[in-house]
């Protein structure tokens, strides 16, 4: 708390940082926490509700009147202000309805417009506040709107100028450190004329998969990209912070569904939800595990004559799973940053193949000469030795095949590959080394 009220009575209003005002409150005690949210300023309140994980946003809006809400959400950007009504309708519908009401049209109007677009689309992380000019407007009249519109707090993160026609259809993209070497008294189209194909921008369609926008970015390395219809008229734009937040998501998302656990269902304090979720992939895990029990059943009458399987079984399968959860999690995201193309399959399962051979025959050798010195037995060696090329090549191959495969599916390929990939390198380990042992040991 204190920490909280030196870092308030040190700032203006206008130097507050609402993801510093996050970090402060989320080491507060519950009762603590309710009172440090009456002395945070009620205009930024709404950005700091987004800044704090999921679980702080139902004790952040419930300590302030709908028109306080609006008040706070109205300073917002248009794609902020629909993240904080759909956050307030999943608390309270009823609450969410009020301050919208009490919004301005314009922002009513942005906000009706971004719910549109499903979750996965570039409309639905685009503002639409842009800075724009047309191609008759001088360079001199538009650094001075800019400046206007700067000093008014109209304009926020703006590096990039959006020259459009008459009819809004988006023409050229202009950084703002290429604007000042502009000659001030001529237009922009006469500008622009001596090397149009300079500012040729990269665009991205409101229907595009925000997957494809945040690989844009990446390979051209963009702080911000228009955002059009498919008639060209520019609707908005999303900006690089807004990239770096869906690439957090969607890591957490791959290490949650490799984990098999589910994003959303963590964030809630829901035990009961969390449980439940946790519990369906735990349900699928304990099939699999019965099916390498049934295979290791299959040989009980070996493994009663060699007492010494029994202790080496567990190696055999345990390289096969990190063997394959090392290929599994390498192609996983090399799909997730878009460094595999679509021909790409063959080579990347070669590379998996190879490298997991590779490590078996190393690790076969060694695993061979310990069995056969532990126990006294030479070919009992030879039988583990076998039996870890064949894991580990079989751990290379799935590993790198089921992620691939779910993928050309269209699913994520991070659903399910573990319990798939667990499922193959037990049964395989199993079904090879206890196979091995009865034709050459018995």
């Amino acid at each position: 708390m204190d920490k909280l009220k030196k870092y308030l009575d040190a700032h203006s209003s206008d130097e507050l940082h609402p993801s510093e005002i996050a970090n402060l409150l989320k080491d507060l005690n519950e009762k603590d926490f309710d009172e440090a949210i009456s002395l945070i300023p009620k205009e930024i309140i709404a950005d700091v509700a987004l800044e704090l994980p999921d679980r702080y946003f139902e004790d952040v809006v419930e300590s302030f009147t709908p028109k306080e809400l609006a008040d706070s959400v109205a300073e917002l950007e248009s794609d902020d202000q629909t993240d904080f009504i759909q956050e307030l309708e999943e608390v309270d519908h009823d609450i969410a309805t009020e301050v919208f009401n009490q919004l301005h049209i314009d922002d009513q109007t942005d906000i009706l417009h971004l719910k549109q677009y499903d979750e996965d689309e570039a409309g639905a992380y685009m503002q639409t506040e842009v800075y724009t000019a047309n191609l008759h407007h001088t360079v001199h009249d538009v650094i001075k709107e800019f400046a206007k519109l700067r000093k008014q707090d109209e304009l926020e993160n703006v590096n990039y100028l959006f020259v459009v026609d008459e009819k809004n259809i988006l023409r050229y993209g202009i950084g703002l450190d290429n604007l000042l070497v502009f000659d001030f008294e001529k237009t922009l189209q006469e500008n622009i004329e001596e090397n149009p194909e300079k500012y040729k921008p990269i665009v991205g369609h409101n229907h595009d998969k925000i997957d494809d926008i945040v690989q844009k970015f990446q390979e051209y390395d963009l702080a911000s990209m228009p955002i059009v219809d498919y008639n060209g008229a520019l609707l908005g734009r999303i900006t690089s912070d807004d990239i770096y937040d869906i690439i957090n998501e969607q890591a957490t998302d791959q290490m949650y569904n490799l984990a098999g656990v589910n994003d959303d269902a963590e964030e809630d304090d829901d035990l009961i939800k969390a449980g439940k979720a946790r519990a369906i992939w735990l349900a699928v895990n304990l099939v699999t595990a019965i099916l390498a029990s049934l295979v290791i059943g299959m040989f009980e009458g070996t493994i009663q004559s060699i007492v010494a399987l029994a202790i080496l079984m567990p190696i055999v399968a345990s390289m096969g799973g990190n063997a394959g959860t090392q290929s599994l999690t390498v192609v996983v995201r090399q799909l997730a940053l878009g460094d595999i193309a679509k021909h790409d399959a063959y080579r990347t399962i070669k590379k998996e193949v190879i490298l997991s051979l590779a490590n078996g025959l190393f690790f076969a050798i060694i695993m061979g000469i310990i069995a056969a010195v532990w126990f006294d037995t030479g070919m009992l060696g030879v039988v583990i030795g076998l039996s870890m090329i064949i894991n580990l090549l079989s751990a290379g191959f799935f590993g790198s095949m089921v992620p691939l495969l779910l993928k050309r599916l269209d699913i994520d390929p991070a659903i399910g590959s573990t319990v798939i990939l667990t499922t193959v390198t037990d049964v395989v380990g199993f079904l090879s080394f206890l196979g091995l042992a009865t034709l050459i040991l018995l």
